[in-house]
């Protein structure tokens, strides 16, 4: 099975190698992608920085210990030379930039994930166009166009820390494995062999996150792979554990500014 993900797919490559690979060529490069299926690819990393933006359907990348939820209109920057990994959620349109590691300079030095603006999409829609040739002074414009905006992007909340210790993987594993599973703190330290005290120092420790915090973090992240799959609202706020639809919308208001339907039409 080929995965579109991976630029350099000897089977389905995304663009070609040398664009990924060599600092010789443009300093910067683009293409787009439509599937109608879920895929996967597996660890890689490459030379260039990647900005990998949806258009449509979701998609979630693997940074270390971390996991990266790109819903529509959003993108994440992964720097030269990081490891991940990407899979999709069922049907799926969106883009890659790759740009020459000696242009990173200027731009951040960790992964990311960013709100997209129309100018940016744009500006990525025309270069994908183009061949892969040197820049002419006009392409170099609309290129330079994509570092300012990823230079000038607020960093937005789409990523879940993964913690170390066994017994809050347990934990975590857990949750993620089941979001509408409402037991307290206290519940889950007896359930791990842990004091609940111990649990939550080491949780904020090892995350960054109160246990409250991370899991409506992993609750909001998963909402947003059912709200790019069309599952109906109730639905969503039902398996992840809330006892109403006005909790759930409530939540995904204070999260990201808007509801779940306008969030989709966004």
């Amino acid at each position: 099975m080929s995965h579109p993900f991976d630029p350099l797919d000897p089977l389905d490559p995304l663009i070609r190698p040398d664009l990924v690979t060599s600092a010789a060529g443009p300093f910067l490069a683009a293409a787009e992608l439509t599937q109608s299926e879920a895929r996967a690819t597996s660890s890689h990393r490459h030379a260039r920085g990647q900005l990998m933006g949806a258009l449509s359907g979701l998609v979630s990348v693997g940074l270390d210990k971390q996991q990266w939820v790109v819903p529509a209109i959003h993108a994440i920057w992964i720097p030269p030379h990081f490891v991940h990994s990407v899979r999709s959620y069922g049907p799926f349109s969106g883009w890659s930039v790759f740009i020459a590691e000696q242009r990173c300079a200027d731009l951040p030095r960790e992964p990311r994930a960013i709100r997209t603006t129309a100018l940016l999409r744009e500006a990525v829609r025309r270069v994908a166009t183009w061949p892969g040739d040197e820049l002419d002074a006009s392409q170099t414009r609309i290129a330079e166009v994509i570092l300012d905006e990823l230079a000038a992007s607020n960093e937005e909340s789409l990523d879940l820390p993964r913690p170390d210790d066994p017994r809050l993987v347990r934990i975590t594993d857990a949750l993620v494995g089941d979001l509408s599973d409402n037991r307290r703190l206290e519940q889950w330290a007896t359930w791990a062999g842990l004091a609940p005290r111990t649990l939550s120092r080491r949780f904020l420790a090892e995350t960054g996150l109160t246990f409250a915090q991370w899991r409506q973090q992993a609750r909001l992240l998963r909402a947003l792979e059912l709200v790019a799959d069309g599952v109906p609202v109730t639905t969503i706020a039902l398996e992840l554990g809330y006892d109403n639809v006005s909790a759930f919308i409530d939540m995904f208001r204070r999260a990201l500014g808007t509801t779940p339907g306008r969030y989709l039409k966004r």
